[in-house]
């Protein structure tokens, strides 16, 4: 059964149709990316899926439950985190602040412990510390946990995007443009680091323009133009496809691949 499934969804604008009747599906497990030119509907796909913009038709499913129109928080809290285009950090705060930011929505430290100062809310606080650290460690910001977000080079706070969504433990990951603005080096680090993600047993839906990186680390892949699908496969079937060649990666891209 398909964890994430996407059925005729549909989303306009006044008279704008940006997304047109889209069906897709994401397996447990998978890493699967969606392409397409700029203006495909790639962002809106998004969020749909994550709460932000309701649908005009169609449904979302999470776990076969419907979960289009639900607000954002509504869904995090049922397994699902993203990050966006932009990067959206509090500037002001450091590493491990932003990180723990990231759990509240697990802490369940009730009106009582904030107020008080329990001894329950000194553990929780303590054992989200310790899996804060971790999560530094593992995105490779341990030497940075103490520096300002707004102090890190750009792939360092792309890395902390992808921290903070992390903390809510996800069961699906939504990752957009992650490696943005990156440099080669880093961009080989951040495919390795999103494979070890799903190694940890999360499964991800990835937009990204670098093709590269989406053929490199993608078990399946669609393909969108104005809405539309117009292809779906393997990494190979689509780059031999001659509608997405056509529409997004071009003929120089197909006879260097």
């Amino acid at each position: 059964m398909a964890l994430l499934e996407l059925k005729n969804l549909t989303k306009s604008f006044g008279g704008l149709t940006a997304v047109n009747e889209l069906n897709i599906y994401v397996n447990e497990g998978e890493i699967v990316g969606l392409i397409g030119p700029n203006g495909a509907g790639k962002t809106t796909v998004f969020n749909m899926i994550s709460g932000v913009f309701h649908p005009t038709r169609g449904q979302v499913l999470f776990n076969n439950k419907t979960i289009g129109g639900l607000m954002p928080h509504s869904i995090a809290k049922k397994g699902l985190a993203r990050t966006f285009q932009l990067t959206t950090l509090f500037a002001n705060m450091t590493v491990l602040e932003n990180i723990l930011l990231g759990f509240h929505l697990k802490s369940h430290i009730g009106y009582f412990g904030a107020l008080f100062n329990t001894a329950s809310r000194r553990s929780i606080e303590q054992r989200l510390l310790v899996e804060a650290k971790e999560i530094a460690n593992f995105v490779g910001l341990e030497l940075k946990q103490q520096e300002l977000a707004k102090n890190l080079p750009h792939g360092s706070q792309r890395a902390l995007e992808i921290a903070i969504a992390l903390a809510v433990n996800p069961k699906l990951l939504l990752l957009d443009e992650p490696v943005t603005g990156m440099n080669p080096e880093e961009t080989l680090e951040m495919m390795q680091k999103i494979k070890e993600i799903r190694g940890k047993g999360m499964t991800i839906l990835l937009v990204e323009h670098d093709m590269k990186v989406v053929m490199g680390i993608c078990d399946r892949i669609y393909v969108i133009n104005f809405g539309k699908k117009i292809a779906e496969g393997s990494p190979k079937e689509i780059c031999e496809n001659h509608d997405v060649i056509k529409a997004y990666l071009g003929e120089a891209y197909a006879a260097r691949n």
